[in-house]
């Protein structure tokens, strides 16, 4: 039986049983991995760390895309910062918006991903709405002059070319690029391996934003099971609304969903109070 191992928290690594690997390779900024497994279908890793999978990408994908958005209520220009497998621009694109930029900086990732995961994307790299462009989103956010309702920030975690979309430079550029009643939402790894040291991690988000709203996401295929979601709000709106107001906004958009609902929305902030004290190494 062949293995992939992957370890991204110290004490702790997930083993898949893999019935085939189909590709690997490095490219000019991460080492690309695709393979098939009997549990999760097909797996796509960079840098040895899953990303998605053909069996819960779309919770990830769901519930990084449908809470803001419905939160917001009147989204009509999204960037996606990096987003590479069209999973995030394919929910994106389930809204009535005008406009989705998506900024990925590896090429190789939006090709392998249409090659080898037509159905994350659903389609929605052809979708007049989008507009894919390959390039370095740090550079981009200091030289494009547009604003946006809603930036998404689906990338890697933050090591190698990703580390600087985790830092205050970075979510200054965003700030200056979104409209007054704008939101952000970006990935903060497993709060089960949340420590002390977290706080710090908090600390460039806090400065730019004044403000965090954290959630959580059940993903299997991520370490521990789930996956945290941070956001924040121009205005200082909640990511977390009322649930008549959740549902009200569901019903008139009428798109289809696998995991997420108004329950699932409200529910999502609640949860991770509990994920929040589940481990804390050390203790």
């Amino acid at each position: 039986m062949k293995w992939f191992q992957e370890q991204l928290y110290p004490g702790f690594s997930q083993r898949i049983a893999v019935t085939d690997f189909l590709l690997e390779r490095q490219t000019q900024f991460q080492k690309i991995q695709i393979f098939e497994t009997p549990v999760f279908g097909r797996v796509l890793a960079l840098d040895n760390a899953i990303q998605i999978t053909e069996r819960d990408n779309h919770i990830y994908h769901e519930m990084l895309v449908h809470v803001p958005m419905f939160a917001h209520g009147d989204v009509k220009d999204v960037l996606i910062v990096g987003g590479g497998d069209g999973g995030c621009l394919r929910e994106t694109l389930k809204h009535p918006v005008d406009s989705v930029t998506m900024v990925e900086i590896d090429s190789e990732v939006v090709e392998l991903s249409r090659r080898f995961f037509p159905e994350v994307s659903g389609g929605a790299f052809l979708d007049d709405r989008a507009d894919i462009l390959i390039d370095d989103a740090y550079r981009y956010l200091a030289e494009d002059k547009r604003r946006f309702d809603l930036i998404l920030i689906d990338s890697t975690d933050p090591v190698g070319a990703a580390a600087k979309l985790f830092t205050q430079e970075f979510y200054q550029r965003c700030f200056l690029r979104l409209r007054s009643s704008g939101m952000i939402v970006i990935q903060s790894g497993s709060p089960p391996f949340w420590t002390e040291s977290k706080d710090a991690d908090t600390r460039p988000f806090m400065s730019v934003f004044g403000q965090l709203q954290d959630y959580i996401a059940p993903v299997p295929s991520y370490p521990m099971g789930m996956i945290a979601l941070r956001g924040a709000s121009m205005a200082g709106y909640s990511l977390s609304p009322c649930i008549e107001t959740i549902r009200a906004r569901f019903e008139n958009v009428a798109i289809t969903t696998k995991y997420y609902e108004p329950g699932t929305h409200r529910a999502a902030f609640e949860l991770l109070r509990g994920g929040r004290a589940m481990v804390t190494p050390g203790q």
